[in-house]
């Protein structure tokens, strides 16, 4: 595993497959936790040095934080220092493109893969990419192709596999030397998650983390696929956290640690001999 880092991403783009994950809701102590206690051995083998990193998310819900996202603004690493972005769309006076970083003369990094021969592939979660209204259009739309049904939505128990079976199939009918940017939003941290934990009727601490569990088991189908289409960047977080009672708060889109702070990792995913 190479940390991208240490990496010019005028390396990866163009030679390497793009797989952005968000987790959505994943609070980094629950994903440390969960991590401990051997419930997350796919995404613990993946991470660099078995480790979290913990970030900032730019936004303290799904929408606004996708736009960043998109834009090429990712959880920033915590601590002082302006930290050098991996892709950016150009504008004037940005602080944060550095050399390494791979700018886009587009509004937003998924149109800028596009023109640089990436084919981009969108599979929604929660309700900002469920197509069913003109605000749930908007960021599926930035993607040449997207899908949302009620099977991969929150209220699905099975929606991570669902996803993951969809994934595999979109890779399976891409050319080998076509570069695909497949992102994909995860919706089971997402509430309701009391479901993935037996016995629970209602969301906690807890069950947030038997459902982080649950997608664990579900993603090696989807970095077998990634695998056998070459090496891939992989970007692993969350979107932001949730609050379950600390200091009287309850669920996020509030100024709260468990809310800002995210997990975060990024890694080159390699192609096994």
């Amino acid at each position: 595993m190479t940390k991208i880092s240490t990496i010019p991403m005028q390396q990866i783009i163009g030679s390497h497959d793009i797989l952005f994950i968000t987790l959505d809701t994943l609070r980094y102590d629950a994903a440390c936790d969960a991590l401990e206690r051997g419930l997350t051995p796919t995404i613990g083998d993946l991470l660099p040095g078995n480790k979290w990193e913990p970030r900032h998310s730019p936004a303290s819900f799904t929408y606004a934080a996708h736009q960043a996202f998109f834009a090429g603004f990712l959880p920033s690493p915590i601590g002082p220092g302006k930290h050098p972005r991996l892709f950016a769309a150009r504008f004037p006076g940005s602080e944060t493109t550095a050399d390494q970083t791979y700018v886009f003369d587009t509004p937003d990094i998924v149109t800028g893969l596009a023109s640089v021969g990436y084919y981009t592939i969108c599979i929604g979660g929660v309700g900002f990419f469920n197509k069913q209204s003109p605000l749930g259009c908007v960021l599926p739309n930035l993607f040449a192709e997207s899908h949302w049904s009620p099977e991969l939505g929150v209220t699905e128990k099975d929606s991570t596999a669902n996803q993951v079976r969809i994934a595999v199939d979109c890779l399976s009918r891409m050319k080998p030397h076509q570069r695909v940017f497949l992102f994909i939003n995860i919706p089971a941290l997402h509430q309701p998650n009391c479901m993935y934990l037996p016995g629970a009727e209602h969301d906690s601490y807890e069950s947030h983390i038997a459902a982080l569990a649950y997608v664990d088991h579900m993603l090696p189908p989807l970095f077998s696929a990634m695998r056998q289409r070459g090496n891939t960047l992989v970007i692993l977080c969350s979107d932001h956290g949730t609050a379950y009672g600390e200091d009287g708060y309850l669920g996020h889109r509030v100024g709260h640690p468990v809310v800002w702070t995210v997990p975060y990792a990024e890694f080159i995913l390699e192609v096994k001999d």
